[in-house]
């Protein structure tokens, strides 16, 4: 679905250049569902927008749904969806009529765009909705409207930017429940961005990590947070010096009266761990496992969180 190779962006930021993305090699194939993940800044939306021929890249090639986004943009966007940050729908027209116009500009008959609205606001639970103007709609419900706009087509391929941006917890899960069900019905490759690390690690069955204009970390949540974060055993003791001692013998790092160690598997490690500790007389007071996070591996790649703000454009 998506074969990119050096795929790079250089804007011109009045006297000198900046490279938003920096040569990436990205393949995506049919039917995955793929979280593309980095901090403001870190070049994920101009990547996106190059894959979309909604940007020309400055050099390398990209073949998207089976064609150059440079040389066959047109092509492309025959065959793939995009449901961009903000709603894509007008305030004038209903609902229903609007799907049907985004159909017939897609170049579908009036009937077949006519029955292809109605099946996406029955598969979105739209229908109750379908006389209505997006304006008197909620959050959510508009959210469902954008991507039935851009599913109206039956695209191969679907990029969604940042789906459930600025609603609430369980619209959120809602149009995630909505989302899986149209890659269930139609098999779908979904290409999506998102803020919340949560989702995309619970969601995706392949998380792309991108920063500096460039991909650290490409695998599945759990190969990623095991291979490059590692789970954590926390214990607390009853003074420093037991610490330092519960530390060396764990091969950790103590703060005060806590002792954090990086494991493979807490939950394993952590019954072994216990009985050396209380071999050398070392009293704990309190023990726990944590698993890592997305956020955790982009910390260990970058020595910063995912989520910071501070990175600059």
């Amino acid at each position: 679905m998506i074969h990119a190779r050096g795929l790079t962006r250089t804007f011109k930021m009045k006297k000198e250049s900046v490279q938003a993305v920096r040569g990436i090699d990205l393949d995506v194939e049919p039917g995955q569902l793929v979280a593309f993940l980095g901090p403001n800044g870190a070049g994920k939306s101009t990547t996106l927008r190059m894959l979309t021929t909604l940007l020309p890249p400055t050099s390398g090639t990209a073949m998207v749904a089976g064609h150059d986004v440079a040389k066959d943009p047109k092509k492309v966007r025959a065959r793939i969806g995009y449901v961009g940050q903000s709603n894509s729908t007008g305030e004038d027209f209903r609902v229903r009529d609007e799907l049907i116009t985004q159909g017939r500009c897609y170049g579908l008959r009036p009937q077949e765009a006519a029955t292809r609205a109605d099946e996406l606001l029955d598969l979105l639970d739209l229908t109750p909705m379908a006389k209505r103007l997006p304006g008197t709609l909620s959050g959510g419900q508009r959210r469902r409207v954008d991507i039935a706009l851009g599913l109206i087509h039956r695209p191969d391929l679907l990029f969604l930017d940042e789906p459930s941006t600025g609603l609430d917890p369980k619209s959120r899960a809602e149009i995630w429940e909505h989302i899986l069900r149209l890659r269930t019905t139609f098999g779908t490759t979904l290409f999506l961005t998102t803020h919340y690390l949560e989702e995309a690690d619970s969601m995706a069955e392949r998380v792309v990590i991108i920063d500096g204009g460039r991909i650290i970390a490409d695998g599945t949540g759990e190969e990623l947070k095991n291979d490059l974060a590692g789970d954590h055993i926390v214990i607390t003791t009853g003074s420093a010096r037991e610490a330092e001692e519960a530390a060396r013998i764990g091969d950790g790092t103590a703060d005060g009266t806590t002792v954090r160690l990086r494991v493979a598997q807490a939950t394993a490690a952590l019954p072994e761990y216990l009985r050396a500790l209380e071999a050398a007389g070392i009293k704990v007071r309190t023990a726990e496992t944590i698993r890592p996070t997305l956020d955790d591996v982009f910390l260990t790649l970058t020595g910063r969180s995912l989520t910071d703000d501070d990175v600059p454009a």
